[in-house]
């Protein structure tokens, strides 16, 4: 194995969701503010994966206050806490920019409600009840 492939092997992170373009998704990314660090939610729809292994990144897009806004996160990089799957997405592209110009209900994609964090490791459909609620 090359040396740059074998370093690179040690620095990618385990216990990643399985995620596609179309998934929405919520990233939990540490945020430093005046010596004290706290975690911050994004939550919306992948529109793009690039590149591949360290370098693998994904562009989450939401509509907050009737504005797009677009956020470029690095899959591997210590900054993010984790990633939760929500819903998968029933999409025939890699690529969806298309999104960018619609508006309201035309950005809608189809697809199931999943619940998938890459911290608890289980997965659970939305409806379901959880673990705790089963064993009563």
């Amino acid at each position: 194995m090359d040396k740059i492939k074998y370093v690179e092997a040690e620095q990618i992170k385990k216990g990643v969701p399985e995620f596609r373009s179309g998934d929405t998704v919520r990233v939990y990314s540490k945020i430093q503010e005046e010596g004290k660090s706290r975690l911050q939610a994004f939550e919306g729809m992948v529109i793009r994966i690039k590149g591949s292994g360290i370098r693998k990144s994904f562009t989450v897009r939401r509509i907050s206050y009737g504005e797009g806004v677009e956020r470029t996160f690095v899959l591997n990089s210590p900054m993010i806490d984790s990633i939760r799957v929500m819903r998968k997405g029933k999409v025939k592209r890699a690529k969806l920019y298309y999104l960018r110009k619609k508006i309201g209900k035309k950005t809608k994609i189809e697809g199931e409600d999943v619940l998938h964090s890459a911290s608890e490791g289980s997965e659970q459909k939305a409806g379901e009840e959880g673990p705790a609620a089963k064993e009563e």
